[in-house]
């Protein structure tokens, strides 16, 4: 009985990509999805991409660092308590959802951008990161 639903999952999921206009259109949401972001970057004084060559940046888990000196300057602990409580302040509002790096990934944040995303709603989670990060970082004072 599993087995079906995974099925009719996969099937689902392939006619859905199949309406987007195939795996092309798929990815170009996601390069969509990542321009996003790295328009935001581009602009945000406190932010860089974990991977700095964008040959290697990935267009789906998009990973970030938190660059500004009042956060590079602390431990590694003290980085991932600021981390932690900036995703706790995103949740908190309902603006993001599991957007902390990896446990074994430096401190940071990580953005799902795949095609499932709006890019729109990427638009709309910036300034909430901009929000967050500066409530946060108040708090180091």
């Amino acid at each position: 009985r599993r087995g079906m639903l995974a099925t009719e999952d996969y099937l689902d999921a392939l006619n859905w990509v199949e309406g987007l206009g195939g795996v092309e259109a798929a990815f170009k949401r996601s390069d969509a999805n990542l321009a996003v972001l790295d328009a935001w970057v581009t602009k945000t004084p406190w932010v860089e991409f974990l991977a700095a060559d964008k040959a290697t940046r990935s267009n789906t888990s998009v990973t970030l660092s938190i660059t500004d000196p009042r956060v590079a300057k602390l431990d590694d602990k003290g980085q991932q308590d600021f981390v932690k409580k900036f995703v706790a302040l995103l949740e908190k509002e309902n603006a993001a959802y599991d957007i902390g790096g990896y446990k074994a990934a430096p401190p940071g944040l990580r953005i799902w951008c795949g095609a499932t995303v709006e890019a729109a709603d990427l638009e709309k989670l910036t300034p909430w990161l901009d929000w967050a990060f500066e409530a946060t970082v108040a708090e180091l004072n």
